[in-house]
């Protein structure tokens, strides 16, 4: 295992957790981005901790420019050389020290862009490094509180680093933060609960489409599906996504997707994202849309 570890609180818990339970079994990374000049001494201090109980550590240092979308970016490319560093030291898997509070602020986020059960799932415990489909990403502590790690970390008499853009209300997550700290009626836990039932239904669904998708008709020039007229919409429009991953082309926006369903369901023509649908005759029929002349 390779834990990403960044000096703060969780990230530090994370770590003497599981230097407690599999002392031997895993590396260290910490992820300089570069955007903070307390960032290097934070990366040493993580480093010094790995030091003292023999554990393997590396510092990848970034060198990215502040500005718009800075901790979109930022979290592409620590990602990216997360994956890198693991790949070239052959670990299984990247853990990461997401917890309760931060799959509650992910849920409220996604709640107020309107998402669907998928985005609601918020975070799961087992799922694919983003850039990197041939790593496993695990996060074990999701049904930890902020604050039980951070009193893993006191009683360690570590101190922790402490990042200001965390409290920097200019970024959503930070005021999705405030909101639900500023009252005891909001239950963290109770959140990250709902978020593992979702992401369970959201398993129920994909193992529905695995069986639907043994009717799809495939050839060398098209799919072709007799859609069952009383199919759940959730259903429907997970199939019309395995047709456009299937043929190669990206995966459109959900209010896109949804007016596909609604042409296909009515017996047109469509086309989306490269693939044309044609319902005309009854079966669903999809090939590849010609290319424009140009």
């Amino acid at each position: 295992m390779g834990l990403a570890v960044s000096g703060g609180p969780d990230s530090l818990a994370l770590l003497l957790l599981f230097h407690e339970v599999a002392p031997r079994n895993f590396s260290v990374a910490t992820v300089d981005h570069g955007l903070r000049t307390e960032s290097a001494s934070e990366a040493a201090m993580v480093a010094s901790v790995c030091a003292s109980r023999e554990i393997p550590h590396r510092t990848l240092t970034l060198s990215l420019e502040k500005g718009s979308g800075v901790q979109e970016r930022a979290r592409t490319a620590r990602y990216a050389e997360l994956a890198q560093w693991a790949r070239a030291e052959g670990l299984a898997a990247i853990v990461t020290a997401h917890h309760a509070d931060d799959q509650a602020e992910t849920m409220v986020m996604r709640l107020n862009r309107g998402a669907g059960l998928r985005g609601l799932a918020a975070m799961r415990t087992v799922a694919q490094v983003p850039g990197a489909p041939d790593l496993m990403l695990i996060r074990p502590l999701l049904s930890w509180r902020r604050v039980e790690l951070q009193a893993v970390v006191s009683a360690a008499r570590i101190v922790a680093a402490d990042d200001p853009s965390n409290r920097d209300i200019a970024y959503e997550r930070v005021r999705i933060r405030e909101a639900l700290t500023s009252s005891n009626r909001f239950d963290a836990k109770g959140f990250a609960t709902s978020a593992q039932h979702l992401a369970e239904a959201d398993q129920a669904l994909d193992w529905m489409v695995a069986r639907l998708w043994s009717d799809v008709n495939q050839s060398v020039e098209a799919l072709i599906w007799r859609a069952p007229a009383d199919l759940p919409d959730a259903l429907s429009l997970r199939v019309l996504e395995r047709v456009l991953e299937t043929l190669g082309t990206a995966t459109p926006r959900g209010p896109d997707l949804v007016r596909w369903l609604t042409t296909l369901r009515s017996g047109g023509v469509a086309t989306l994202a490269g693939v044309k649908g044609d319902a005309r005759k009854g079966t669903w029929r999809f090939t590849l849309a010609p290319k424009p002349r140009h």
